[in-house]
């Protein structure tokens, strides 16, 4: 993983993602690249490489993810156990609660929203299989450089590129997983496939990947609860397939076509026993039958792109995509969900299912500007039109509106290099046109029911950046910067909610968007063994928003809010050949009005922030033998309401991993908590402190045996 912290910004660079595409044979020839560095990050919208942009910046390569995911499991868990202002997750198919910086990121795939705001679904972290991934690439802090929803930052998974070579190339995969105490139940494996063929200026990718999830085991060597609601990685299947069409044109030019389909579903073939909180005792799970479908996640994904580096002496890219979510929820006899026309008993059972469509293009054209050699300017135009609605499956009601998102955004970017690149100034403007559509609907019977005029509320806006980088001496980096960011509240939650009557949509003051920003003073060493990074940043929204549990479900909040951190990092290559060390820390706060008095000195809880952290990590390779040993320090938290309950005790957790090249591929061992230490979730032990049934346990010990083939 290299990291390049240079501060954060909003909107920064306009160049929709060349994720697809971001070859090094491509990242070599982009200007103004540095020497040394020319690492160019696809999700900053830019040709610019890393070092020239005021952002903070993890690269997580292919090498460092394919191991991280064999230790974890899934690209999300990658993430959040190498980032230490990553939220823990909360090992389950929902990632409700999961942030960075204290906000929600935006997940994308080369570029392409994966997020669903107007009903946030939280299934956004399983869209693709790991094994079609390059690299993710994570800005960090609020912005706006994929529009919509990056109020904590962007995490983008770049897909893999052509073959470099003419003829045919294969990738496969085989693993398997068991638990510390080798329970067949908990066994889980996995096999995939990728066949790339290139001919001049033609090539193709074709892959597919299976797998099967066993149940859960905690450190104690009990079964972990499955949350039946939610939805869960436990005791799953999931299948997917990728294919890519490139073509370069005789200019130089090139034309790209990129599909995937993603499915996960649970396989029910157990139930929840609920724990006991006062005696420390989580949830179980015990054999049985669950009522309703399966929970499942199916996500599909189709884009084109037009790629010029060399038009007019600038790089032209379009790009158009359709994408497409469908997230069935567990169910159960909920009070929500009672209605005395259907069920006069009251245990009237039901389900929800979040479907959600996204079309849009990008278009931008970024270059030199003519007699001014040390200025890169970059303009361009987004599209974003988004249909979402949340439907109740087993008895067809409508629990959430069909809601239509409409955003347009035209926007300019410049980079202008001072004194021989001793200063680097950056700054721009995004124009937001917004508009939510919403036609008339009635709400469920528990909330009234209601009639809801609907109605289209529109919001405009001018987001703006700006920040500068200072190189005093060679690998010395210090920079500040400013942005801002802009999402919408959980517009579907606020909907559905509605109690009072004769609403108008279009004078609901709740549907009004969170704009927030970021503030980032930080220094960045660079030389020779030892890379050094620290960053204070500060980051506000008067009109923030919240999850608040109401009577079991949560529901959105609108209130001001404010976060603060700090984050360190290191890396050192020691004198001992093929041996490094590397560490990261990270301190974070936030505060809102939680009572109405207009004072920000209530402490956000834990599914609004995550605790204080340090990572530690060595390495070691030497010849064909590779060994990883990382640990995670979660340190306790208290929060400063009545309840003690919502503490956090802390706990840490030691993963290992080993692996051997051979003739005939990479055979690896990893094992995640390597000590089978015994905890509590984060958010099970912050949130919901007086359910028994949501209180579970983290993962035990667990051992990955895999082989990786190219061919």
């Amino acid at each position: 993983m290299h990291r390049h912290l240079t501060g954060v910004i909003s909107l920064v660079l306009a160049t929709p993602a060349l994720a697809q595409t971001a070859t090094p044979e491509i990242d070599e020839s982009v200007p103004h690249a540095s020497e040394d560095v020319a690492i160019i990050v696809t999700a900053a919208r830019s040709q610019l490489p890393a070092s020239a942009l005021p952002l903070t910046v993890d690269v997580i390569d292919s090498e460092t993810l394919d191991r991280q995911v064999l230790i974890s499991g899934s690209t999300i868990d990658a993430v959040s156990a190498l980032l230490p202002s990553f939220s823990p997750t909360r090992e389950k198919l929902s990632g409700a609660g999961e942030s960075l910086r204290g906000r929600s990121p935006l997940y994308a795939i080369n570029g392409i929203p994966q997020s669903t705001p107007v009903r946030d679904g939280s299934r956004d972290g399983y869209t693709i299989d790991p094994f079609f991934i390059d690299r993710v690439e994570v800005i960090y802090g609020s912005n706006a450089l994929q529009g919509i929803g990056a109020t904590g930052g962007v995490v983008n998974q770049v897909t893999i590129g052509a073959p470099r070579e003419d003829g045919v190339a294969v990738q496969a995969l085989a693993q398997v997983t068991v638990p510390d105490g080798f329970d067949g139940e908990g066994i889980g494996a996995k096999t995939g496939a990728l066949i790339g063929y290139r001919a001049g200026r033609f090539d193709a990718s074709f892959g597919a990947t299976l797998e099967r999830r066993g149940a859960f085991f905690d450190g104690a060597g009990n079964r972990i609860g499955v949350d039946g609601t939610q939805g869960e990685i436990q005791d799953s299947d999931s299948w997917s397939v990728f294919g890519r069409l490139g073509y370069e044109l005789a200019s130089g030019a090139r034309l790209e076509l990129v599909a995937n389909r993603y499915e996960l579903q649970g396989n029910a073939n157990y139930v929840l026993v609920p724990g006991d909180r006062p005696a420390g005792i989580p949830a179980t799970s015990e054999g049985g039958v669950t009522q309703g479908d399966p929970p499942s996640n199916t996500s599909e994904l189709l884009s084109a792109s037009l790629i010029d580096p060399d038009l007019a002496g600038g790089t032209f890219v379009l790009q158009g995509f359709y994408s497409r979510t469908d997230d069935v929820f567990g169910g159960g006899v909920f009070g929500v969900f009672q209605d005395p026309a259907i069920d006069p008993t009251g245990s009237l059972f039901d389900q929800s299912a979040n479907r959600s469509r996204k079309l849009g293009g990008k278009v931008s054209y970024e270059r030199v500007v003519p007699g001014i050699e040390d200025l890169v300017l970059t303009t361009g135009f987004d599209a974003l039109f988004d249909r979402t609605e949340q439907s109740l499956v087993q008895t067809d009601r409508v629990w959430v509106p069909r809601s239509d998102f409409r955003s347009l955004a035209p926007f300019v970017q410049g980079n202008l290099a001072v004194a021989d690149g001793l200063f680097r100034l950056a700054g721009g403007l995004r124009y937001e046109n917004v508009q939510l559509s919403v036609d008339d609907f009635q709400t469920l019977a528990s909330y009234g029911p209601v009639q809801v005029d609907g109605g289209a509320p529109s919001f405009k806006d001018l987001l703006w950046n700006a920040g500068v980088i200072v190189e005093p001496i060679d690998g010395l980096r210090a920079y500040g910067s400013y942005a801002e960011g802009f999402t919408i509240a959980d517009v579907g939650r606020i909907l559905r909610g509605i109690t009072q009557p004769d609403v108008d949509i279009d004078d609901f003051l709740s549907l009004e968007p969170v704009v927030s920003n970021n503030r980032e003073l930080g220094l960045e060493w660079d030389r020779g063994p030892l890379k050094a990074s620290a960053s204070y940043f500060w980051s506000s929204s008067d009109f923030g928003s919240l999850l608040v549990l109401r009577g079991g479900v949560f529901e959105v909040e609108r209130q001001p809010i404010e976060i603060e951190g700090f984050e360190a990092s290191l890396d050192w290559e020691t004198p001992v050949p093929g041996l490094s060390f590397s560490g990261g820390y990270a301190n974070l706060s936030g505060r809102t009005d939680g009572d109405g008095d207009g004072r920000i000195d209530d402490d956000l809880d834990g599914a609004n922030i995550s605790p204080d952290r340090v990572n530690l990590a060595a390495d070691y390779t030497t010849g064909p033998f590779s060994a990883r040993a990382q640990a995670r320090f979660y340190l306790a938290r208290e929060f400063d309401d009545i309840a003690t309950q919502t503490d956090f005790e802390g706990y840490t957790l030691l993963d290992a991993f080993i692996s051997y090249r051979t003739d005939i591929g990479e055979f690896s061992l990893a094992a995640q908590n390597l000590t089978d230490a015994f905890y509590i979730t984060y958010d099970s032990d912050t949130v919901r402190v007086m359910d028994n049934s949501r209180f579970f346990a983290g993962r035990g010990r667990t051992f990955t045996l895999a082989w990786r083939g190219e061919f």
